[in-house]
């Protein structure tokens, strides 16, 4: 009898393509994947887009036009398990920054014509337009964590990706706390883990690129910095970066502004 493999599409919204790439870095372990599982609809990769439904869908980045909210609410439609990679898919992303200003104004800097460009005002994760089944964080994402959730996905159970911060690699990389000992800002206590504590390793702070971890306490942190004497401008920029817009990270900034 024929096993039908099941079907995986990726998406893309407004995003740099850094997380569709971190699936074909995944080099020796593709082949494994495109093994077990049909790559039906995956514009980065392949010209050869086969029509929905399928059965997994991953999507990258934020909802910044009406397009794109009519769109992802279609890609809904045709996707029976839905998966959100990467800072701006989960949180926004970058472009989210425009969320504390007035996008009019910045169209009105950078373009000479702004009336020809069509934009909401925010941008916004993709589950809060629609039903989202797991979400995979990181700017970009890690590659072992995706072949996870994949490896999840062909067998019927729930990614085990680690919930913990950034601080737990750094313990397990047998780094010492560049906070305390250098007196540098670092994110890690709130981030979630993912990069495996690549900044920290080189002597520089956690730029909270995996976002909020799990019941991060941001006012503890900010504290912390507050007696390292980080200004309260500066601290408020720590927090608005990759994942500005993620609900703790966007009230940590507010604190500070």
């Amino acid at each position: 009898m024929t096993m039908t493999r099941p079907r995986l599409a990726v998406w893309k919204f407004a995003s740099c393509d850094g997380c569709q790439l971190s699936l074909l870095d995944c080099e020796d372990e593709l082949l494994a994947v495109a093994g077990a599982i049909d790559i039906a609809n995956f514009a980065e990769a392949s010209r050869d887009i086969l029509p929905g439904p399928y059965d997994l869908s991953l999507v990258e980045g934020s909802i910044t036009t009406v397009h794109d909210a009519e769109r992802i609410q279609e890609v809904r439609r045709m996707s029976k398990y839905l998966v959100t990679i990467g800072a701006c898919a989960t949180a926004g992303g970058i472009q989210a920054l425009r969320n504390f200003q007035d996008v009019k104004e910045f169209m009105a800097i950078v373009y000479a014509s702004p009336h020809y460009i069509s934009t909401l005002a925010t941008s916004t994760p993709i589950a809060d337009h629609v039903r989202v089944d797991f979400e995979l964080r990181g700017c970009p994402i890690n590659k072992h964590q995706l072949l996870e959730v994949i490896i999840a996905f062909l067998h019927r159970r729930r990614p085990a990706i680690s919930a913990h911060s950034v601080c737990i690699e750094c313990k397990l990389r047998g780094n010492p706390c560049i906070m305390v000992t250098q007196k540098i800002a670092c994110l890690g206590p709130v981030t979630h883990a993912g990069c495996g504590a690549i900044c920290p390793s080189y002597n520089r702070g956690c730029y909270g690129c995996y976002g909020p971890m799990e019941s991060p306490n941001t006012e503890s942190l900010s504290a912390w910095l507050e007696k390292l004497d980080v200004a309260a401008p500066d601290i408020a920029r720590l927090f608005r970066s990759y994942n500005a817009a993620a609900p703790a990270f966007r009230k940590a900034g507010d604190r500070h502004e």
